[in-house]
């Protein structure tokens, strides 16, 4: 059973950083799709940064070059430091792992990512 717990979240001044982190377990992250996600109120989810088991990279254009999506083999975690942060990247941020890109894939609670001053 695949489980993954993110943390890292929290209220935080525009243009500071902060480090969300991605815990999984039941699923090797240095071979699987691992992705994250946001979804804002009122909003669908989507995609923020997909890193592959080949240590390929994918940004949403809203976020690329202040977000970096990175994994730790060793200690089974994903994380997603987020630079520069602006009020429109407040949303819920969910960790997705992938067996294949083809799969719906499994699903963190999500952490709550807030951008205000």
């Amino acid at each position: 059973q695949v489980q993954l717990v993110e943390s890292g979240g929290g209220l935080v001044q525009p243009g500071r950083s902060l480090k969300l982190s991605c815990l999984a377990s039941g699923i090797g992250v240095r071979f699987s799709h691992m992705g994250w996600y946001r979804q804002a109120p009122g909003k669908e989810r989507e995609s923020v940064a997909t890193i592959r088991p080949f240590g390929t990279t994918d940004y949403a254009d809203s976020v690329k070059g202040r977000f970096t999506i990175s994994r730790d083999s060793s200690k089974n975690t994903v994380s997603l430091q987020m630079n520069s942060l602006k009020p429109e990247d407040t949303a819920i941020y969910y960790c997705n792992a992938k067996r294949s890109a083809y799969d719906t894939g499994s699903w963190g609670q999500g952490t709550q990512v807030t951008v205000a001053s």
